[in-house]
């Protein structure tokens, strides 16, 4: 099965177990009925380009602001810059309605709004929504969610927020500042009263592997009404956290806890990152499977490696897609050992040198 094949039968399953989470919801049916034959269309559209010798990913992550109203230990988004208090260059509502557009014509499925904290830009959600024919999984921290964004989500529900957590009430916090967990516990609560669906993402460190692979952890969040899970391996961009990053014998203990979880819990979405990747031959970013836009449009093979030559507020998706950075990048990625977070961040002098070319 080649890589397509591949992507396009995870999605259908995607697509299927959202329905088994949505039963006996009639918006919930309603939304499905509806995103299910644009996420067809969308797989068409993307083989035709791929007929056509243009391989188009059915991802995209967009960072769609630096900002965020927290000082998480060990963000990455912090560490390399992309992430501070700042915003003056980040882009207008106008130009990331734009690159939603491009996307959607072009068959991408997926777009996942990061940031900084995604909910403090409120134009570029509302412009996000206006897509239906696309899924917007929304990385957030969940300390905006108030009554607006309640009713949003309810309108709309393309956009899924995912929520960060690190493990239990200690882990959260010591992570994530005081209060952080029981916040997140209580828009749970009211996403899940409303029946409507939400996912949860870890990054997974030495620290709290253990504790965030169990049965009872998995099964809290299910009862909670949770019905995706990300498992984030942590990447050491910030100096001095190395510590924290998996091992070759924590990566094999990782895959082998998600998949056992994946059996246990059939009617949940998990996914394990950059694990799950192996799977599909390697990394998938720069295009392979996804890459990243940043908050001033930089066209970036993965939040973890971010370096970019071209910029979306000037240049196309379709000239991303068919750059030589990104081509070179894949080549570099092609078939490279997975020894623990991003492929590209552990060859960063090569990803910069490419930048570095005449």
């Amino acid at each position: 099965m080649n890589l397509n094949q591949f992507i396009d039968k995870g999605i259908v399953q995607l697509v299927k177990k959202a329905g088994r989470y949505y039963l006996n919801n009639p918006r919930g049916i309603a939304f499905l009925a509806k995103i299910a034959p644009e996420i067809k269309k969308s797989t068409k559209i993307r083989q035709r380009h791929e007929d056509g010798g243009l391989h188009v990913p059915p991802l995209v992550i967009a960072s769609v602001t630096s900002r965020c109203n927290l000082h998480c230990a060990g963000c990455y988004a912090r560490a390399t810059g992309g992430c501070g208090d700042a915003a003056a260059s980040d882009m207008t509502a106008a130009q990331w309605e734009k690159i939603f557009g491009e996307a959607s014509g072009m068959g991408v499925s997926f777009v996942l709004l990061a940031g900084g904290e995604p909910l403090m830009r409120r134009d570029v959600i509302d412009s996000a929504a206006k897509f239906q024919n696309m899924v917007f999984p929304i990385f957030t921290n969940g300390t905006m969610i108030d009554d607006a964004y309640m009713k949003l989500f309810a309108r709309n529900r393309n956009l899924i927020p995912v929520f960060s957590i690190e493990g239990d009430r200690e882990m959260t916090d010591g992570r994530r500042g005081t209060g952080a967990y029981d916040t997140v516990q209580g828009v749970m609560q009211q996403f899940n009263k409303r029946k409507m669906l939400f996912g949860a993402s870890v990054t997974v460190t030495k620290e709290n592997m253990d504790a965030v692979t169990t049965q009872g952890f998995v099964d809290g969040l299910h009862k909670d009404g949770c019905g995706l899970l990300f498992f984030v391996e942590y990447v050491p961009i910030e100096p001095g956290t190395e510590a924290l990053m998996l091992d070759g014998r924590d990566i094999k203990r990782l895959q082998g806890a998600v998949k056992g979880l994946k059996q246990t819990f059939d009617d949940m979405i998990l996914v394990s990152f950059p694990g799950d990747e192996e799977a599909m031959g390697g990394c998938l970013a720069s295009g392979r499977g996804f890459f990243h836009v940043n908050a001033t449009g930089g066209a970036e093979p993965c939040p973890f490696s971010p370096y970019a030559e071209l910029n979306l507020k000037t240049d196309s998706i379709e000239d991303v897609l068919r750059s030589g950075f990104f081509g070179e990048l894949r080549s570099i990625a092609a078939g490279a050992e997975h020894n623990g977070g991003c492929t590209l961040f552990d060859h960063e002098d090569e990803v910069r040198a490419l930048l570095q070319q005449p």
